[in-house]
């Protein structure tokens, strides 16, 4: 949360030139507080176990957050058709809402082309939809090679080996508010059969490469105006999500390396290291904090359409 202070106390301006957040009285003195809106898009298969890694983490903050979980037009083979009833709504329910952030989740369909998807079209309508119904939106893995595609036209490409394991990375862009906060180095799972190319992101001005790995490539993508962000990599799964991946498709004779550096010793039999999860928390607590609750407008219909720069 931000200091409160006077604007010319000399601090001020040295600590905003820091990047520290502060807010000067009179704004302080005029500020609304509300609940912030955020609606999830969960894409994943088995939707049960997604929404709580997601909500555990949006839900380590001291800001009240209302959720709204939604569904593509598409039927759901892993989650019980009660669960979808009971807590999930359609887009067309959620249409003429406003939001103050979006996740859109990844899915298990890098492999198949974009117009080969079933619920395509409609996605595309929630990605039009988000420049003017939401402040900022965080795409996930699939969902951020999918939105680079129809806002910026980035290609995926195939991966002769799959990324998959906890991978290294640093940070390009320090003066990102997402990773407010972050040391040099942080590690993040990886779970993808395709990537998306520096070199492509590098030809649109607009976008930023705030992070990336040695070992896995890009991975933590922004727009300019730092309301769209593009996430690569998984940094909600808990300690055993690949174990259980590499487990699932082992027992299916299916040939899958051993996750990368995730098990000590590179011994399935051992518990793997859970490091990741101090920055995933840092992180989503900074969406919510500097990128959204301390920008987005109070008044929902007071929100600014989202210009893309290609």
């Amino acid at each position: 949360m931000p200091i409160k202070i006077p604007n010319d106390l000399p601090a001020f301006s040295t600590l905003e030139a820091e990047n520290i957040f502060v807010i000067p009285n009179d704004r302080a003195d005029h500020q609304d507080i509300r609940a912030l809106k955020i609606a999830i898009v969960n894409l994943m298969p088995d939707k049960i176990v997604t929404e709580t890694q997601l909500l555990r983490l949006l839900s380590n903050t001291p800001l009240h957050v209302d959720i709204d979980l939604v569904q593509m037009n598409h039927i759901s083979k892993n989650t019980p058709q009660e669960h979808m009833l009971a807590f999930y709504k359609s887009f067309d329910e959620i249409r003429s809402n406003r939001y103050d952030g979006l996740i859109i989740t990844g899915a298990p369909v890098e492999q198949i082309e974009y117009s080969e998807v079933d619920y395509w079209d409609e996605l595309c309508e929630v990605f039009e939809w988000s420049k003017t119904n939401v402040y900022s939106t965080i795409h996930i893995c699939w969902g951020a090679q999918a939105a680079l595609y129809y806002h910026y036209g980035i290609q995926k490409y195939a991966l002769e080996n799959k990324k998959f394991g906890n991978f290294k990375h640093h940070i390009n862009y320090p003066q990102s508010l997402l990773l407010k906060g972050f040391g040099d180095v942080f590690h993040c799972p990886h779970s993808r059969h395709t990537e998306i190319r520096r070199e492509d992101i590098e030809k649109v001005s607009d976008l930023i490469i705030v992070a990336e790995s040695y070992e896995a490539g890009v991975h933590v993508i922004s727009d300019r105006s730092e309301r769209q962000f593009f996430l690569l990599g998984h940094w909600e799964y808990d300690r055993d999500t690949l174990a259980k991946e590499y487990f699932r498709d082992r027992e299916k004779g299916m040939v899958i390396n051993v996750p990368y550096n995730y098990f000590p010793d590179d011994d399935p039999g051992k518990t793997p290291i859970f490091n990741w999860s101090c920055s995933a928390n840092l992180m989503y607590a900074n969406w919510l904090n500097y990128c959204v609750y301390q920008k987005t407008p109070y008044d929902l219909d007071d929100l600014k359409p989202l210009k893309y720069n290609i």
